[in-house]
């Protein structure tokens, strides 16, 4: 049925029943899944996959010395438990943030005179601290001297390109 003009201005729509609206999906979620996977924390040392802070320690290790007579391995990374909780740490204006130990491997080498082929000579394997590191909490946030702080992504805008 064809209506003039003036009777489509007439129509009516009621817009106060309404289907129900979809779910909103929980934004903090992507940021503490994706946290979760860059620390691997609850995950075994040697079951962890190439991921996060694991791929950043495999892609600098081994460290080979120039000459050859000595090679530092990336074994596994620990992190410690928190000093403190996240309220001790707003109230004394500290940083929430657990210590990160990386347990490394030291191969030293004895050269032949023969050949140039390399005699294993020591290993020494030791856990080293590699610094503190921030914690995210239960909102999606990270409490940095004192005050609760979050990460926001931006984007940079390239001049010249619109």
């Amino acid at each position: 049925m064809a209506y003039t003009f003036t009777e489509k201005k007439r129509i009516r729509k009621s817009f106060s029943t309404r289907s129900a609206a979809d779910q909103v999906p929980n934004l903090l979620d992507i940021q503490k899944v994706s946290y979760k996977k860059l620390l691997q924390a609850e995950i075994e040392p040697l079951q962890r996959i190439d991921e996060g802070l694991q791929a950043a320690f495999k892609s600098v290790f081994p460290i080979e010395s120039y000459n050859g007579a000595a090679s530092l391995d990336f074994v596994s990374y620990t992190l410690g438990t928190p000093v403190f909780d996240v309220r001790e740490c707003q109230q004394r204006g500290m940083v929430y943030s657990a210590p990160l130990f990386a347990t490394l491997r030291l191969i030293i080498f004895d050269k032949s005179e023969s050949g140039g082929a390399k005699i294993l000579r020591d290993i020494k394997e030791q856990e080293v601290y590699m610094g503190e590191m921030p914690l995210m909490t239960e909102n999606g946030t990270f409490v940095i001297n004192g005050t609760e702080r979050v990460i926001v992504s931006q984007l940079h805008r390239s001049p010249g390109v619109f």
